[in-house]
């Protein structure tokens, strides 16, 4: 049996797509060359690796057990290439997931202060909580830095960083000059949320929705920023992140309520239990790590306040 890196460069590429002629696209190959391709490898293992749905193919069983594997070896090939091969095309780029509070309002500092520690600009996906840990679990993503929770058993999650979740309203909302309120006190409230299988949903559905008698659903948008805009116009309240609404609330365009508890969060970095870690992926995880006295005033605050309890 002689299995080449090109094969398994075919295999993890059309995995990643689905589609043979989308990975000849990426490829820069003629689609029959990469059917011929995986067909040779299949042949060397006597084993099917996919499941014809025309027009796509989905890993089966083999696949699946492959696909960690060849993933590693073609992340330890451009390793190699990175180092003794200062031309050969540009190679060690991470793709790296977040979460849209977390995308929006603290991976450009993030960024800006890691160049040395990633080399190339990474490759970056935000989208919500949900979304990243399926792309991490097809191997699509290196990293991702998530606010939600992580309920894929392939995946691990190590705590990062602590947040804060505030109920915030118009400045002038009844409520707003109130004090130590109530959840019950919110009942009939009508409220604005970011779209199901977000982090900052799945936090209203556990912490704030079973102390509610009672609540009206308003507007249900897909971006941190549309829903804290409804807010400002008086569409209703909402649940958010300390990190997003903290420029709003010290500017007076929105108001935290004060209430009887606090809904402290964890961020989380998460990856793939069977993913090889990369040089730029090892120093971007220690960099992360080290970040807690880098951080924007809000979630210092907020960290040292849990340090403090």
């Amino acid at each position: 049996m002689k299995l080449t890196l090109q094969q398994l460069k075919v295999f993890a590429t059309i995995a990643r797509y689905g589609n043979l002629g989308l990975a000849a696209n990426e490829l820069c190959l003629s689609k029959g060359a990469v059917s011929q391709s995986l067909q040779e490898l299949e042949r060397q293992l006597a084993t099917p690796l996919f499941d014809r749905i025309h027009p796509r193919l989905q890993l089966n069983n083999e696949g699946r057990l492959l696909q960690p594997a060849a993933e590693e070896l073609l992340t330890r090939m451009q390793d190699i290439e990175t180092l003794f091969s200062p031309d050969a095309e540009p190679s060690g780029q991470l793709r790296l997931g977040a979460s849209q509070t977390i995308g929006n309002y603290l991976l450009p500092t993030l960024l800006a202060s890691s160049k040395q520690e990633l080399g190339l600009p990474p490759r970056v996906t935000i989208t919500n909580t949900h979304q990243l840990c399926h792309l991490l679990a097809n191997f699509e993503l290196d990293l991702a830095l998530i606010e939600g929770q992580n309920h894929h058993a392939d995946l691990v999650s190590e705590p990062w960083l602590n947040d804060e979740m505030l109920i915030v309203a118009h400045p002038d909302h009844p409520l707003a000059r109130r004090s130590r309120l109530s959840l019950s006190q919110l009942s009939d409230e009508t409220w604005v949320l970011r779209e199901p299988q977000s982090g900052s949903r799945e936090q209203f559905e556990q912490q704030i929705q079973p102390g509610l008698p009672r609540w009206q659903a308003g507007l249900e948008l897909n971006t941190l920023e549309a829903v804290m805009l409804a807010v400002e116009k008086g569409l209703g309240i909402s649940f958010i992140s300390r990190l997003a609404v903290s420029d709003r609330l010290q500017a007076g365009r929105l108001v935290a309520f004060s209430l009887a508890r606090h809904f402290p969060r964890q961020l989380s970095l998460i990856w793939h239990r069977q993913k090889y870690h990369s040089a730029t992926l090892r120093r971007f995880l220690q960099f992360c790590r080290a970040q807690e006295g880098a951080l924007p005033q809000p979630l210092a605050d907020i960290t040292t306040r849990t340090k403090a309890q």
